[in-house]
């Protein structure tokens, strides 16, 4: 019946009744996979601005303050058995560090065009200084490699170290000219002048015998070319020429043969030549997984010659075991991956020449000392970067890692990420229950949108 032209619902016994619907079922959420969202956590990390601004600052400020404290712990023998404080290097290697750190800062501060413009005087003072290690009287012999300038007291300082750096800034200089005006295309401008400039810091330090820096600086001019797009034919040419010339001095020596010897080398061999390369595979497997313990080393008590410098990475193995090392392995490997990002992101050619040749720099050096303490390589005389004793093989290699801050921190993205996060002085934070005051430039703007709504003027 209906009534107001509405229905009744049918009750019982007035017509069918109605079936209820099914209870809809809860829909699971879908678990993702942990692994699959690390993974993809990782890659968004990577893929920040800023990743490899901190990469590189941590990274270099770990290797550093780690090596401060290896060699702290692997030159007390060699200071005490010299009458020295135990302490003496660890305090050197300490002053090294501070001015470091203040050329890092300088260069991380530095614009790209100041980068530019030091280019020509530091190569020039570091061909100046290597031409004065040869002239008698002036030049050191160490080692039997006369590549030392003694400044006074107990200072000494090494020319071919700087000129690392040389090469890569005037290299870079070099080769982003002549990328402007498109140069490069021709083999010719590949060349000239930066091979024969190569040849002439190589010749000035293969005469002081100094074959383990040679190495590292063939190895930064092979980056800069590979960087500048150097086809295969002239890039093998470069190669095989070096290579001849390398084999040349090689052969030429008895005490680099000596070294080509002892890869895989079980005893110490005639007139204990190999002695050095042993007893580091020895303190390698003293080590063990975790070491027996800082400070605790016993090669270095004289039967590791060279343990602070060197040879610290065998005393690393030895005092903090494989996790010591491999925890060095990866920081390096995280300062290489960063400079490989910078000099891939950017567009600037002098930023993506230096980038490389620093990054080539620092990798090939670590690669070169790494492998001889393994035995996997021959002992090139060489330290680990920011790791090993010495300043003058420290301070350009911080120098070189703020270019690589510098170069970071000018991404258009790393910039604007920088800005953001710069605190604002006299801001002060809001509490739990304290209201955020919206800035002031926003209440004048919503004062003068008012105004205007309202007629005044």
């Amino acid at each position: 019946m209906e009534r107001n032209g509405t229905k009744r619902p049918a009750g019982p016994g007035r017509g069918s009744a109605r079936v209820p619907a099914p209870a809809a079922r809860p829909v699971e959420p879908v678990r993702e996979n942990p692994v699959r969202r690390a993974v993809g956590r990782a890659r968004k990390a990577w893929d920040r601005p800023l990743t490899a601004y901190y990469l590189i600052l941590g990274g270099s400020s770990l290797i550093t303050v780690l090596g401060l404290v290896m060699v702290y712990s692997a030159s007390q023998i060699t200071a005490l058995r010299y009458s020295l404080p135990g302490a003496y290097f660890f305090r050197k290697q300490l002053l090294a560090a501070v001015i470091g750190g203040v050329l890092l800062l300088a260069a991380s501060r530095m614009p790209v065009k100041l980068h530019r413009a030091l280019a020509y005087p530091i190569l020039a003072c570091s061909v100046a200084l290597m031409v004065l290690v040869q002239i008698p009287g002036i030049g050191v012999a160490v080692n039997g490699n006369q590549n030392w300038i003694p400044l006074g007291g107990s200072f000494q300082i090494q020319p071919s170290e700087v000129g690392k750096l040389a090469l890569v800034l005037w290299g870079a200089d070099l080769l982003a000219r002549k990328q402007d005006k498109r140069l490069l295309t021709q083999w010719k401008h590949l060349l000239v002048p930066l091979v024969p400039v190569a040849f002439l810091l190589l010749a000035l330090i293969m005469i002081g015998g100094d074959m383990g820096t040679a190495i590292i600086l063939t190895a930064v001019l092979f980056g800069l070319l590979w960087l500048a797009g150097a086809p295969t034919r002239l890039f093998a040419g470069v190669l095989s020429v070096a290579g001849a010339i390398g084999v040349y001095f090689i052969t030429s020596s008895d005490n680099r043969m000596a070294r080509l010897a002892c890869l895989g080398a079980t005893d110490s061999g005639p007139g204990d030549r190999c002695w050095q390369a042993l007893h580091g595979l020895y303190a390698l497997a003293n080590g063990g997984l975790f070491g027996s313990g800082l400070g605790a080393s016993v090669e270095k008590w004289g039967q590791l010659p060279e343990a602070h410098t060197d040879f610290i990475f065998a005393v690393t193995g030895e005092e903090l075991g494989l996790a010591g090392t491999l925890s060095v392995l990866a920081l390096f490997a995280a300062l290489g991956y960063a400079g490989i990002r910078v000099a891939g992101r950017t567009e600037d050619p002098f930023v993506r020449y230096a980038a490389g040749g620093v990054t080539t720099w620092i990798t090939a050096q670590a690669m070169i000392n790494i492998g001889a303490v393994l035995g996997l390589l021959p002992i090139a005389g060489v330290p680990l970067p920011l790791f090993s004793y010495g300043g003058s093989a420290l301070l350009p290699t911080m120098f070189a890692v703020g270019l690589l801050i510098a170069f970071a921190r000018d991404e258009p993205a790393a910039r604007a990420a920088l800005a953001m996060r710069q605190p604002r002085f006299g801001k002060k934070r809001a509490g739990k229950n304290r209201p955020v005051r919206e800035p002031r430039r926003w209440n004048t703007m919503r004062r003068r949108a008012t105004a205007r709504s309202s007629g005044e003027r």
